[in-house]
């Protein structure tokens, strides 16, 4: 007997394929099974899925519905859950079924025969039987019970947000000064998780990828001698292909108790979640730039209530929605706010500013013109070299200048094919566009008017370095004199950021030589100011951080402090260290009420007047957003197209029976180019799409799907590349 399948393949949402296909299958496969498919000329992964055959396929001659190629046999089918989790992100953020599904499968998942599937499966029960015998025993660890005994002594803070997480059901926002020991929380609310239940599952995850190793090692140290090795697993891009595999399919066995990644583990096969973990939740790494634009943070919240897992966003500087969802319940607040203000080791907090390093203001008004380092910030880091601490400058800016210059024809060095500059790397003279990645030798002479004399404007991180180890070259590292250096070595200098970290390992050995206290001033990017244990530095300077306050994008404020907050963070982890640790803030404008708020480590005041700010100018969160995304191999192609779209909603679609009230909620911005409107010789432009209703907001969203579909087909719109949807944009 033949039965009709419902199969999810990987399409564009744009593509004429549509979500689902049907296939004929010798056997009826239960929704979530894993399955090869012919599609076209090739075969490819796809997840059967519930839905009817009308649905899938509409009229069509059954003579001419495929089979289904195999199945991976073995894997257990995709739980109701996850299928609902994809359901909502396909729908919500504008994208096909078939496109999220299975771009959330590990990459190798999509090559593997099911034969090859099963051998890999077969490998695996033989090397964890192995492991079994080596340790003779006859018990899987994981399904033994045992006391956690290496959990550290609780402070009250810590002990108060956990009988929080313990006995009420959240979502919970964790607010926590940087070192108030939010980590030590995640670790004791799994630990708890798993002594009510050995087989329960917990999801941490962590912004960035070179966050995860040392987030691991914790998490490892903890509970890998109690439940296995395999308990704790790692799910991140940076993997290799068959790490990602194993790690997945440790997680949808149910033998993985701990999944740690990055925002592509929101999607990870857990079938017995109960916990989920978004630590710095207000990182804007959270947020996917390309395919399904989606939230991660916003997914595990959902997520959260769909499997009754218990979820828990973290930070010391929550972003502005969360921070807005965690008000009272009596003013419509959904989150539980949980507060812990003090630093581990510090005497329990009056006010915020207790126990954190002290924010020191340096006015660059009275400072020598065209000065990179202040006099007292200057001095002030020779004083904590010379006790043997480190310290941290950060500047978000790498290369070693923006722009090269020539002062006779006014030339500057514009990439070819972008509508920006490129960057002066000093270090292997090229000349590179971070946009692009289009990379040139530096010219020996203007190409224009063939003057010599070409100049930098600027400073990148690689500058700064080099020029931070001129102005330290007179001081020596105490206890480093020898017969041969009877003064002492030099102070060492070294730069973290995404130049120097190119190589895999290579991040791991630089931020291990700074924890080693080889190095004594460390220069980087924001790569160096998020989350990272150093022990040792007791100052940390932000350079040139003005920029953010005159932007035209209304969250560079909100990331500023952010980012300068989790600057501060870095500085005095170490209790010895914590009463002498600063912070010091080069500005020329030392009184910007957001510098004021931070030397208080006033978070609350800060966010209060942002959201006052934008509840009168009506941006998220007290509307809804949507960014339309064009490219075309002209400007006039891209913006033809958003705004022809556009006129299409305005006319016609206010004529179709019902929609004149849906239209009266959304408003329409004209296309504009976007900041970097040419990036690898293709134009590109944006249209803004906002409503005080999030519902009419998607209601018009998935109408407008069609409209853009025919749109696409006008003659001023020939060019156009493609487009895309980005609900909830983090950058206009």
């Amino acid at each position: 007997m033949s039965h009709w399948l419902c199969v999810l393949v990987q399409t564009p949402a744009h593509a004429a394929l549509g979500s689902v296909l049907s296939y004929r299958s010798e056997s009826a496969l239960p929704p979530g099974t894993l399955v090869r498919v012919p599609l076209g000329q090739r075969e490819t992964l796809g997840v059967v899925w519930d839905g009817n055959t009308a649905q899938a396929t509409g009229e069509v001659d059954p003579g001419k519905v495929r089979a289904v190629a195999g199945v991976l046999e073995g894997i257990a089918p995709l739980n109701t859950a996850w299928q609902q989790l994809v359901t909502f992100a396909a729908h919500y953020y504008q994208r096909s079924l078939g496109e999220v599904a299975l771009a959330a499968l590990p990459p190798q998942l999509r090559d593997l025969t099911p034969a090859q599937v099963q051998r890999r499966l077969q490998r695996g029960k033989s090397a964890k039987a192995s492991k079994t015998l080596a340790a003779g025993v006859t018990q899987a660890p994981e399904t033994a019970p045992h006391t956690l005994t290496q959990a550290l002594p609780l402070s009250t803070e810590q002990q108060a947000a956990l009988a929080q997480i313990d006995t009420q059901p959240g979502p919970f926002l964790l607010f926590g000064a940087t070192g108030s020991g939010k980590t030590e929380v995640y670790l004791q609310a799994v630990q708890a998780l798993l002594e009510r239940d050995p087989k329960a599952q917990a999801l941490i995850m962590v912004p960035e990828i070179n966050l995860t190793p040392q987030l691991e090692a914790r998490f490892k140290a903890r509970f890998a001698p109690l439940y296995g090795e395999d308990a704790v697993v790692s799910l991140h891009s940076g993997m290799s292909n068959p790490q990602r595999l194993k790690s997945w399919l440790a997680a949808h066995a149910g033998q993985a108790r701990m999944v740690l990644g990055t925002r592509m583990a929101v999607f990870a096969a857990l079938p017995r979640l109960r916990l989920i973990v978004v630590d710095e939740e207000h990182d804007p790494s959270y947020k996917s730039g390309e395919g399904a634009r989606y939230s991660a943070r916003d997914l595990a919240v959902y997520r959260g209530r769909l499997e009754s897992a218990k979820v828990v966003l973290g930070s010391a500087t929550p972003s502005l929605e969360s921070w807005h969802h965690s008000r009272p319940a009596a003013e419509g607040g959904r989150y539980q706010r949980l507060l812990m203000p003090s630093r581990i080791g510090a005497p329990t907090a009056a006010n915020a500013a207790d126990g954190l390093p002290l924010v020191r203001r340096v006015d660059m008004n009275h400072q020598p013109r065209r000065a990179v380092f202040s006099i007292p910030l200057l001095e002030a880091i020779r004083e904590r070299v010379a006790r043997g601490e480190q310290c941290m400058v950060f500047l978000n800016r790498r290369g070693y200048a923006p722009v090269l210059a020539c002062g006779e024809c006014g030339w500057k060095s514009q990439c070819p094919h972008c509508s920006a500059f490129r960057v002066f790397h000093k270090i292997d003279r090229t000349l590179r566009c971070h946009h692009c990645g289009f990379t040139e030798r530096v010219p020996r002479a203007c190409p224009d008017c063939g003057n010599i004399d070409i100049d930098t404007i600027g400073r990148g991180t690689e500058r700064l370095e080099e020029h931070l180890a001129e102005l330290l070259s007179d001081v020596r590292r105490p206890g480093t004199q020898s017969a041969e250096h009877p003064e002492g070595l030099p102070v060492r200098v070294a730069r973290i950021d995404a130049d120097t970290t190119r190589l895999a390992g290579e991040l791991q050995n630089q931020l291990a030589a700074v924890h080693a206290g080889e190095v004594d001033v460390l220069v980087g990017t924001q790569m160096i100011a998020k989350g990272h244990d150093f022990r040792r530095i007791s100052l940390v300077a932000a350079v040139n951080p003005d920029g953010a306050l005159f932007s035209s994008d209304f969250r560079a404020p909100e990331r500023l402090f952010a980012l300068l907050m989790q600057a501060a963070g870095r500085a005095g982890r170490d209790a010895a260290l914590g009463a002498r640790s600063e912070v010091w803030i080069q500005t020329f404008q030392p009184a910007h009420p957001l510098y004021a708020a931070l030397k208080r480590y006033d978070y609350p005041a800060f966010a209060q007047a942002q959201l006052a700010e934008r509840a009168q100018a009506g941006l998220p969160p007290f509307t809804a957003q949507a960014l339309v995304r064009a490219d075309a191999r002209t400007q006039e192609a891209a913006q033809a197209f958003l705004n022809t779209a556009s006129a299409t909603a305005q006319n016609e679609m206010a004529q179709w029976e019902g929609w004149g009230a849906v239209l009266a909620q959304i408003t329409l911005y004209p296309a504009v180019p976007m900041a970097v409107q040419r990036v690898a010789n293709v134009e590109r432009a944006q249209m803004l799409v906002e409503s005080p209703s999030r519902t009419a907001l998607q209601q018009f969203l998935g109408a407008w799907q069609s409209v853009l579909h025919a749109t696409r087909q006008i003659p001023e719109a020939k060019g156009l590349i493609r487009w895309a949807i980005d609900v909830d944009p983090l950058a206009i």
